[in-house]
């Protein structure tokens, strides 16, 4: 299975066709809005790994856990950690609730979380999954692989990190969704298991933050779309594209400004990269 962590846009598609652990968090959680603590998922490649470094910039980071499925075989990665004491790799696969927990489990040591960027999301795979161009290129199996990394893959992250999100400073989880993921915004056709997997992502996303807006303190949920970036992901599906084409440095930045603007009134909300909501 390939899980890879960038999103493509409805334009690529037209140009193709816990225990809690102790409470360490700083007083004056409503103060400053730049996370102390930080998770990125998908963190081997592209917008992942872009987060990574643009987070890193950040002086008032402590720490920021880098997770994918072999953080230990990544050369980048590790050259990372390796010169900067605040990069944690961990071991995330974002469909199994074991390394989910386990993950947790090691992080529960910062005692808190502010920040949770889950960008792990599939589109192709080695294995044949490929966005359909009509009825019967759909595969079940493929759906369900779809729905299982994009939609549930969310699900499991929340439920292994709420602990720590509750500690965290004014603390946000926001997922990777996609313009294609939007029921309103449909008028191509095709693309059933990513965009039924993007749109099951959307409803979970803001189910997740009506009860999460419920606590102390309240948790902001968001689904996120990255706009099309020059990834390897989206390199089969650019040719002749003439938007815009960001590079994962650029949605990173991006990204994280929107993430940063966001407050309670914004949760559960589905925001493109320059902040403009999207139609369910």
């Amino acid at each position: 299975m390939s899980v890879t962590s960038e999103d493509v846009s409805s334009k690529d598609f037209t140009s193709e066709f816990l225990e809690d652990g102790p409470d360490h968090r700083p007083d004056d959680r409503q103060g400053l809005q730049s996370p102390r603590v930080a998770l990125v998922t998908g963190a081997s490649s592209g917008i992942g790994l872009a987060m990574v470094q643009r987070l890193l910039k950040n002086p008032e980071l402590t720490t920021v856990y880098a997770g994918c499925r072999h953080p230990e075989s990544d050369a980048v990665l590790v050259e990372l950690a390796d010169s900067d004491p605040r990069v944690e790799l961990v071991r995330i696969d974002v469909t199994k609730t074991g390394s989910l927990e386990q993950a947790a489990a090691l992080m529960r040591a910062t005692g808190y979380l502010d920040l949770l960027v889950n960008t792990a999301g599939i589109l192709h795979s080695p294995a044949g999954l490929q966005p359909e161009k009509r009825l019967k290129d759909v595969n079940t199996d493929d759906l369900l692989l779809a729905y299982d990394v994009n939609a549930l893959g969310a699900m499991r992250l929340a439920i292994a990190m709420e602990p720590l999100l509750r500690k965290g400073r004014r603390p946000r989880f926001v997922s990777l969704s996609a313009r294609v993921g939007s029921i309103s915004d449909n008028r191509l056709g095709g693309w059933y298991a990513y965009r039924a997997s993007k749109a099951a992502l959307n409803m979970l996303l803001r189910t997740l933050a009506i009860e999460w807006a419920r606590g102390k303190p309240g948790i902001v949920c968001a689904a996120l779309h990255p706009g099309t970036v020059a990834t390897a992901l989206s390199e089969p599906f650019t040719s002749g594209y003439t938007g815009t084409l960001f590079s994962p440095e650029q949605a990173a930045q991006q990204l994280l400004d929107v993430i940063l603007s966001l407050d309670s009134d914004d949760s559960g909300g589905f925001y493109a990269w320059d902040g403009e909501q999207i139609p369910w």
